[in-house]
């Protein structure tokens, strides 16, 4: 009988000092891959294009048509939070009915492109601190302009991912045009939510909900 107990005792200090441990371990971030049908606005991530066909993509990292002339990205699609995908869609709306629409060049970037961004580019005016993340990185931010009925680029007085005082929003030694362009794009996207950085014209993001940085990266199929 005494020796029963005695079992009895071991086995719940050791069931007790196990239960500790585990609660004691940092959890591992987690990361993953998105099963082919995640592309619903309910879900952690939304395929743009899965919601609408008419928004324009001109995503640079997954050609070498940027600024580390590197292919970044396995092939080219534009993930986005729910929030973010919402607010898209309600611009490219409001765009629609003036005869213009979104052309996207960049949506979420895994965190391990944002340091080699970085090793080209560590200038956290343009790029953002891996260390840090970058709003890409949680996928909150877009980069994008507006693009007219017949696809043509509205004037924006530089290209994208132009490093330089002539892409901050407060440089004004820009042509009337160009001026108003930047300022049409800043107020349809901030109607919705999406916030600019004073280095980009093309760049906007989500922040009223964080969101932790992620690494994975979508299938080709």
């Amino acid at each position: 009988m005494l020796r029963l107990i005695r079992i009895l005792f071991l086995m719940i200090f050791w069931l007790v000092f196990s239960c500790k441990n585990q609660a004691k371990q940092k959890p591992e971030e987690k990361t993953f891959s998105l099963p082919e049908n995640k592309t619903v606005i309910d879900s952690l991530w939304v395929e743009l294009h899965s919601l609408d066909t008419t928004f324009v993509y001109d995503l640079r990292y997954a050609t070498k048509y940027n600024f580390v002339h590197k292919k970044m990205y396995p092939c080219p699609k534009c993930f986005v939070r729910p929030e973010v995908a919402k607010a898209l869609l309600q611009i490219q709306k409001e765009l629609k009915i003036r005869g213009f629409r979104l052309k996207l060049f960049d949506c979420y970037r895994p965190g391990k492109v944002q340091k080699e961004l970085w090793k080209i580019m560590p200038d956290p005016s343009y790029v953002a601190d891996p260390k840090k993340g970058s709003m890409h990185n949680r996928g909150v931010a877009v980069d994008l302009t507006i693009i007219d009925r017949n696809g043509k680029e509205l004037d924006m007085g530089t290209p994208f991912d132009f490093f330089g005082k002539k892409a901050y929003h407060a440089y004004h030694n820009l042509p009337d045009t160009v001026r108003k362009n930047r300022l049409f794009l800043k107020n349809l996207m901030q109607k919705y939510d999406l916030e600019p950085i004073k280095s980009e014209w093309w760049h906007y993001s989500y922040r009223k909900k964080s969101y932790p940085i992620a690494q994975w990266i979508w299938n080709c199929n």
